[in-house]
């Protein structure tokens, strides 16, 4: 079953869904501090490692690493569909050298509760879980949400109802905004073998047909304001579906314009030499994205 469009490419490709074992979690992240205690304080949690958190009725799996003081911002990692926080681990190392980073398994992922069979989740209910989430991660610490693909939708749809807390912002080839209405004018329904196989398994995967059984809904973009928002695209993705390569490659970079709309302080990079794993194909690049929003919420929060 295909997870997203961008997934789906990659099956049809027949490459592999996490691109190579540095995807693995290090060690240093994999050591279980389930026992570790929290503090009540305005910094929020202070466990290093992984741990199952109780959310809603729901066990959560979350890493954190790193530290900074309680008027720093928290990092949050958001992977995208198919993948467990491991996927973030290598950004998440070199992060926490200076900042206080976390990730988390959204339900049916990872390590993390799966949702209830045959009910589908929607973005409200998503929001709900990382706004818990983050009242026990974050405390009262501003927060800059950094997303990948399916994560970076989320991540651009939650912050602006919620930019209160949430100051920075860097979508990794998010989700574009409208793209079950994007494809089907893409890819017509009268298409044949890998081009229907995309079309068919986004649309399907939009619809809640993933493992997380999350139905990604079109909708418009809407604005939190004036807070740092760094979006990175790709350079290439779609060759292996050739006949609507140049269509789809500017359905996707038409997309991540519309995320622009996130704010007055937003720009849109590519990331040369990538293709949708910009945190792993440009490792350098998805860094510099991340620290320089979070410095910039920082020197904002002052």
């Amino acid at each position: 079953m295909f997870r997203t469009f961008a997934k789906a490419i990659a099956a049809i490709a027949v490459v592999c869904a996490v691109a190579g074992a540095g995807l693995v979690l290090n060690e240093e992240y994999g050591k279980d501090d389930s026992d570790a205690k929290d503090t009540a304080a305005s910094a929020g949690a202070s466990f290093t490692g992984t741990k199952k958190i109780d959310v809603d009725g729901h066990t959560v799996n979350v890493s954190c690493s790193g530290h900074s003081d309680a008027d720093q911002p928290l990092v949050v990692l958001m992977a995208g569909a198919g993948e467990g926080l491991g996927n973030m681990a290598g950004l998440q190392k070199s992060l926490s050298k200076t900042d206080r980073v976390c990730s988390y398994d959204r339900l049916g992922e990872g390590k993390s509760d799966k949702p209830a069979k045959g009910e589908l989740q929607t973005m409200n209910d998503t929001s709900v879980l990382l706004t818990k989430l983050l009242d026990h991660l974050a405390g009262d610490r501003p927060v800059v949400l950094a997303g990948h693909s399916l994560g970076g939708y989320i991540a651009a749809r939650y912050t602006p109802d919620h930019a209160d807390r949430v100051k920075g912002l860097v979508l990794l080839d998010a989700t574009v905004p409208h793209l079950t209405r994007d494809m089907k004018r893409t890819i017509p329904a009268d298409a044949t073998g890998a081009s229907a196989q995309a079309r068919d398994g986004a649309i399907g995967a939009n619809a809640g047909q993933n493992q997380e059984q999350f139905v990604i809904a079109d909708g418009p973009v809407h604005s939190a304001g004036d807070i740092p928002v760094e979006i990175l695209k790709h350079e290439s993705q779609y060759s292996v579906v050739p006949e609507y390569e140049a269509a789809l490659e500017k359905m996707w970079a038409d997309g991540q314009q519309e995320w622009l709309k996130l704010s007055t302080d937003s720009k849109v990079t590519t990331a040369k030499g990538s293709s949708h794993y910009i945190h792993t194909d440009r490792p350098d690049l998805a860094l510099k994205a991340v620290q320089s929003v979070t410095d910039r919420a920082a020197a904002d929060a002052r």
